[in-house]
């Protein structure tokens, strides 16, 4: 049951659940009664008591939009703290729990964003939560490190790969992974082999790093399909790990930055295969661009562009214009 009343005491069914050390309460709560009930402290709030971070209030309205929709469901539980203001009691008969309805009767030990969500949201919801009570301040702030360190969260990697399965892509993301997976699968493919679909391999490129380095030059292939999109990609790509093998310049084009960089000066090299033979994207006429860039670029300019494709990329970009005799 719950009331409406503030500082009034209210009761819910739970478990009591004993790991190691430690025994805490599982139960659900209606969203309000948990929005109500709940409160933060942030080190930048209170050095002294606070150890959790700063609310990200746009993270919070896109939980709350999520609930809203009708479809979001968010059956992960709140770790909360019982203060000595909720006066939290365990019922061993009748198997429930009892607190005051105060507005800081828990201090939230993960999930803060979620419960803030709750509170935007305009639904009311019943929430699963674990309640651990009688804790001490350095406890808490252990028990704060212990859920933020051992849980690990999804590769980005693998989010890219699983999004086409759940139907979330945008237009660009489903075109990007189309010509990933083209890259990848394609027997003729310069990737292949060198591509790495759900996780982050070293000397493979992920699914993170192609679409932050092809998404920007989209555009410039107007309303082509990801087939047409990946023919002078291919060729691109083909043409300057040749050029790249046949002068032993040691640049990695599976390293992050050098990709990148690659990919930006894309436009411009395409620009001048067109001048020169029109639309007749191939890896000859590619290769006749990458020859006199790779002859002109200087390894210590690349070393000293460092992880930064911005300049590694005016290096390259650099190496192509006409140097002057005098």
């Amino acid at each position: 049951m719950a009331s409406d009343q503030q500082n009034e005491t209210l009761s819910y069914t739970a478990s009591l659940v004993t790991q190691g050390d430690h025994r805490f309460y599982t139960l659900t709560l209606p969203a309000d009664i948990l929005a109500r009930t709940c409160f933060v402290v942030a080190r930048e709030e209170d050095p002294e008591e606070g150890f959790q971070r700063m609310l990200n209030k746009e993270r919070a309205q896109q939980i709350a939009d999520y609930i809203d929709s009708g479809l979001g469901t968010i059956p992960t539980s709140i770790v909360l703290s019982a203060q000595d203001t909720a006066d939290f009691k365990y019922n061993a008969r009748s198997k429930s729990v009892s607190f005051k309805d105060f507005n800081k009767s828990f201090l939230v030990l993960d999930g803060q964003h979620r419960v803030y969500g709750f509170r935007l949201s305009k639904s009311n919801l019943r929430v699963p939560v674990v309640i651990y009570n009688e804790l001490a301040k350095k406890t808490e702030s252990r028990l704060f490190i212990d859920i933020n360190t051992k849980q690990k969260p999804v590769p980005n990697e693998l989010l890219l790969d699983i999004r086409k399965l759940a139907d979330y892509q945008d237009d660009t993301e489903t075109v990007l992974g189309e010509i990933f997976d083209i890259f990848d699968t394609e027997p003729g493919s310069p990737l292949i082999g060198k591509m790495t679909p759900s996780k982050r391999v070293k000397g493979k490129l992920s699914r993170v790093t192609f679409n932050a380095a092809l998404k920007p030059h989209l555009k410039l292939f107007g309303e082509a399909s990801s087939e047409q999109i990946y023919e002078p990609l291919a060729a691109y790509f083909g043409a300057f790990m040749r050029q790249n093998s046949a002068r032993n310049t040691g640049i990695d084009i599976t390293n992050p930055t050098a990709f990148r960089a690659l990919s930006n000066v894309f436009p411009e090299v395409s620009q001048r295969v067109q001048d020169k033979h029109g639309r007749e994207y191939v890896i000859e006429h590619f290769e006749v661009i990458f020859e006199e860039m790779l002859n002109n670029v200087k390894s210590s300019t690349l070393k000293n562009a460092g992880n930064n494709a911005g300049n590694y990329a005016k290096a390259l970009s650099d190496a192509l214009k006409p140097r002057s005799i005098f």
